[in-house]
This record gives C-alpha cells, sequence and structure tokens, in this order.
C-alpha cells in the first residue's frame, strides 16, 4: 500500500512558510501571466456563471467539516461542473472538484455508483446552500432545481489538516443531513453567515417549501447519502497494480 487519504501525509515539503511553499511572483511572470490572459479565450473558465457556498464533511471522518467555495459551470440542463476552492479570495486554493447531476441521471446509475454520490435537498432546505451577493428571490428558481441534484464530490487538497500541497489520494466528500454526524458545527455557519451578512435561519423559513417533501430527513432515497443507512464511509487507497 502507497498511501490513503484517511493518513496524515507526514513532514511537509521544504518552503518559505508559505502556502504553498514557493517564491512570490515575479514582474516578469506577471507580465507573462496578464498576456497570456489577454491573448487567449480561456472558454472552459468563462463558462463558471455561479458561485456556491456551502459545507463538505470528510467520507472517512465527518467531524472534519469545511466550508466550500464551488465554481459552477452548466454543461446542459441536468449536469453540471464546479470547481471547489477553499475560499473566493484571489488566493484561494483550488482544492476539488464536484459534478452535479438531476434526479432523472441519476436514477440510471448503478447502486455501487450512487453510493458515492450525495443528496443535495437538506443543504438548500437547511440555509446551508448560497449564491453570495445574490438576492434570495433571484435564486429561488435555482435553488427548487439543485434541491433534486445529486453531487460527487473527491477533496484532492485537505487543507484542513495543514497540507501546504494537494498530497495523498483524494477523498470523497459527503454533504450535511439534519442527522447525527452529518449536521455542520454551528460555529461554522456562523462565521460564514457573518462574512456574507446572512442569516441561516431565516434562509430555513423562507426555503421550507422548496424540497417537496423529498428532503433526505424524511425519504431514503436510492444509495445516495450512503453513510446514513450503512454506518460506513468511503477511504481512498494507493496500491501497486501491474501494468
Amino acid at each position: 500500500m502507497l498511501a490513503s487519504s484517511v493518513e496524515d501525509p507526514g513532514a511537509m515539503p521544504p518552503g518559505d512558510g508559505s502556502v504553498p511553499p514557493g517564491k512570490p511572483m515575479s514582474l516578469g511572470q506577471k507580465v507573462v501571466d496578464k498576456g497570456a490572459q489577454m491573448m487567449q479565450t480561456l472558454k472552459p473558465i468563462k463558462q463558471m456563471s455561479q458561485h456556491v457556498c456551502t459545507f463538505a464533511l470528510y467520507s472517512h471522518d465527518m467531524s472534519r467539516q469545511i466550508e466550500t467555495h464551488h465554481y459552477v459551470t452548466r454543461l446542459n440542463q441536468d449536469f453540471l461542473q464546479c470547481a471547489v476552492y477553499d475560499s473566493d479570495d484571489p488566493t484561494a486554493r483550488l482544492i476539488g472538484i464536484e459534478y452535479i447531476v438531476s434526479d432523472t441521471i441519476f436514477q440510471t446509475l448503478e447502486p455501487e455508483e450512487q453510493k458515492l454520490w450525495h443528496s443535495h435537498a437538506y443543504e438548500v432546505t437547511a440555509g446551508l446552500w448560497v449564491n453570495p451577493g445574490v438576492p434570495e428571490a433571484i435564486q429561488r428558481p435555482e435553488l427548487r432545481n439543485f434541491a433534486q441534484t445529486y453531487g460527487k464530490f473527491w477533496c484532492t487538497w485537505q487543507v484542513d489538516r495543514g497540507d501546504r500541497l494537494p498530497l495523498g489520494p483524494p477523498a470523497l466528500m459527503m454533504s450535511p443531513q439534519v442527522v447525527n454526524m452529518g449536521k455542520v458545527m454551528p460555529e461554522l455557519v456562523t462565521k460564514r453567515d457573518e462574512k456574507y451578512k446572512i442569516s441561516s435561519e431565516e434562509l430555513i423559513l423562507s426555503r421550507a417549501d422548496l424540497a417537496d417533501g423529498t428532503a433526505p430527513e424524511t425519504v431514503v432515497v436510492s444509495n445516495a447519502d450512503y453513510w446514513m443507512q450503512s454506518g460506513k464511509g468511503f477511504a481512498i487507497d494507493v496500491d501497486f497494480t501491474d501494468m
């Protein structure tokens, strides 16, 4: 066995203490980057149309919870892809990717594949899923759509444990839920709400009808949120294989 998503990375790589380790960007490099930015189309990035702030829990240790920032590209009405960052700052670190599918697509997946996915209904109705800066009235139609979707989120950089580089294999992430281990720590929500000057409690009241009775606390849908049925999470191991 080479590595596991549950293992600490050990000694950090040498550097000047910045995250990640490395020298400050030179003036020459900034000029090169700015020139490339002006001359290239960057078409995939320009298709990102939404910023969603929410929370995620590690499948192998749900006491580890992080605030996440998803920059969303919609490829069609049933499939979205997200670049996930640890903040919305200019220096934010890219910590993973999430794919989001509609219920229509999710129901076509094999049962074993469904176990890797999580539902979004509770995130939406609990006021955890927000589009910072966008008025709630404008968000509402999209929130109703998101409440009926499922996500598969791979975290590639475990910054919450102090990793200064993306180390080891990716970790599978789960969505917040209303039961025991799935509850988000109140201090995380309070910190996020204060930053964006919102009230999750008020959002809960205004979004009560959005899930249309399909919230995970009332209905178990297929094999999504599998930990709720089995009490088991997923850890990713790297192993040798014959070529």
